[in-house]
């Protein structure tokens, strides 16, 4: 028993406690040591400063559990630094991770969430004891010292001088060093301000936009019949389609299609959705992302053009630059926001009969845009089990030991994709119209392909996998009639490198619209077009050269395997 009573007594002494709350708060600089690839005066400033910031901190009161409870944010960031490591191995919380949260639905959260559970659990088991003890030490009635509060700023007031000392001299000898990106967690505090600000100018979308326009006009016939869709795919990597080479045959009916243009060498300039949809709407690029604040997206383009505009997605709104654009058309529709069930998880084959419905209104000029949930995970979910072509599917978690059953689960999406879009080829081939289709996905994903062992998609660093998308454009017999300059011409385009801000371009010109931000070298239907600096738009919105992005040398290994230029 007195055993029992000294192990209890030296849990709760506020000494004991007090160096073990220094340890919490700076697991996530330790864990850094292992998967940052930075040089020993960073790493070194990086445990260091924080350390010692949070050591002076501690020192201020006698309770150091008060005080842990005052730096909870910094719990919290670090909880959330952990799984993110858990996740993608590697970088701090970036400022699309905070984005993501707030355009992320919750059963996407919670899809994504049942899948980190040992991320989660250790989290917890690490945190969670912390923040009790911090509560048992505030309200027990034993104190720290003055004289070791003394003692205790004293040395982290030198241990800070040292740090500084350090930092100055890393500013001299590493002309890229800052530590407003690469010193935990003052780069994840920056971040945080940085995506509020973007928040905030968010907000002041619908006014900073409101006197815009495309200045658009028609240059096709006016008693041309025309229908144009974009579809927009979601999470496709162009590795897992057959028509680019994969050793499984996913994509029988498109390969049978006359009059489909396959782009080998296309990328998306952003990994993350909020970000690399409205790069497909809008004339914005990685280089000028910023003009998005103030420029309204393709529909408006359509409809200054004299085209009845549609809008469907199969993703719940969220408050994004894609509901903007989408809410410009003459008819928008997010289906599952016409759903209370949380749960309501429909089939892509929902946009078919609403396209459908849409022509049958029988407008002479018709642009549709198709938002679909494509191949996100859960993969398993996003087709009929009876359209299962490849067994087994079924994922008990997003962990390595599962990735057969996971590409399994991912490749009938790809399936599922295939049959999507024939079947609406086979709607608009069937009205007699000049109409076109162009599908490109806003990006791809890792499933466990190396020995990183990446999953998913939107990790700061970006991957092969995550890069390559695919990209078709079908037309008509009748537009072949009317237009097949554009087709012979995309014919010739098609094996050049191309980037996913060629879509507003490309789309506006098989529509016949003119306006001043039309840029024919972006557009690959287009005598013009010319092969483009391959850019990445990075977490902090800046146009990256993506043989400058901290790609490993397998994803250059993937990137010449697949012919991609970079």
């Amino acid at each position: 028993m007195k055993h029992f009573k000294n192990i209890y007594h030296a849990v709760f002494d506020q000494q004991v406690l007090f160096f073990f709350f220094l340890f919490v708060l700076i697991v996530p600089n330790i864990f850094f040591l292992f998967t940052e690839k930075m040089s020993f005066l960073a790493n070194l400033c990086n445990i260091l400063v924080p350390l010692s910031f949070y050591w002076f901190l501690m020192s201020l009161s006698a309770k150091p559990g008060k005080v842990l409870w005052i730096l909870f944010p910094f719990i919290f960031f670090g909880a959330f630094q952990l799984v993110l490591l858990y996740l993608f191995g590697e970088s701090i919380i970036a400022v699309d991770m905070f984005l993501n949260l707030a355009t992320t639905n919750s059963s996407e959260a919670m899809e994504l969430l049942d899948n980190l559970t040992p991320a989660i659990i250790g989290v917890c088991f690490l945190y969670l004891p912390a923040l009790a003890l911090g509560i048992a030490s505030i309200y027990r009635k034993e104190k720290l010292t003055d004289n070791f509060l003394r003692k205790e700023k004293t040395v982290s007031s030198i241990i800070l001088s040292i740090g500084i000392l350090f930092t100055l001299f890393t500013y001299q000898v590493e002309p890229g060093y800052k530590i407003q990106t690469d010193m935990f967690p003052l780069n994840v505090c920056y971040n945080v301000g940085l995506a509020i600000q973007r928040q905030h100018k968010l907000e002041l979308y619908k006014t900073t936009s409101s006197g815009f326009t495309f200045q658009a006009k028609p240059s096709h016939a006016q008693e041309e019949k025309e229908i144009y869709v974009l579809v927009i795919g979601e999470t496709s990597r162009a590795l897992n389609w057959g028509l680019y080479g994969y050793e499984r045959n996913t994509t029988p009916q498109l390969a049978r299609i006359n009059g489909l243009t396959i782009f080998k060498d296309a990328l998306t300039q952003s990994n993350t959705t909020h970000k690399s949809v409205p790069i497909l709407l809008s004339a914005v690029s990685a280089d000028n992302y910023d003009c998005i604040y103030k420029q309204k997206g393709i529909i408006t383009a359509f409809k200054e053009a004299g085209f009845h505009t549609a809008f469907f997605s199969n993703q719940r709104p969220n408050h994004s630059f894609i509901d903007f654009f989408g809410e410009e058309a003459d008819i928008y529709d997010f289906i599952k926001e016409d759903s209370l069930d949380s749960k309501f998880n429909p089939s892509d084959d929902v946009l078919l009969d609403m396209v459908e419905k849409e022509i049958r209104k029988n407008y002479n000029k018709q642009f549709i845009v198709l938002h679909t949930y494509g191949s996100h995970f859960n993969y398993q979910e996003r087709y009929p089990a009876t359209k299962a072509a490849f067994l087994p599917d079924q994922v008990e978690g997003a962990e390595v030991k599962y990735r057969t059953n996971l590409i399994n689960a991912y490749d009938n999406t790809i399936c599922y994709t295939d049959d999507f879009l024939s079947r609406l080829i086979t709607i608009l081939d069937n009205t007699q119209a000049s109409a076109a289709m162009l599908y490109t996905s806003d990006h791809g994903e890792d499933i466990f392909d190396d020995n990183r062992n990446l999953f998913l998609h939107a990790s700061p660093v970006p991957s092969y996998y995550q890069l390559h998308v695919p990209y078709l454009i079908w037309m008509s017999q009748p537009y072949l009639e009317n237009h097949i300059s554009l087709y012979n011409t995309a014919k010739e385009n098609s094996s050049k490198a191309i980037s996913s801000n060629s879509v507003f371009h490309t789309m506006l010109d098989i529509g016949g619209i003119d306006t001043p931000y039309k840029n024919d070298s972006l557009s690959v239907v287009s005598k013009d077009f010319k092969e483009q600096k391959r850019l990445y738009l990075n977490d902090h919105n800046l146009p990256i050269l993506l043989k400058d992005i901290k790609l490993k040398e397998t994803d250059f290994n993937m990137f010449r395997k697949m012919g991609i230029k970079y």
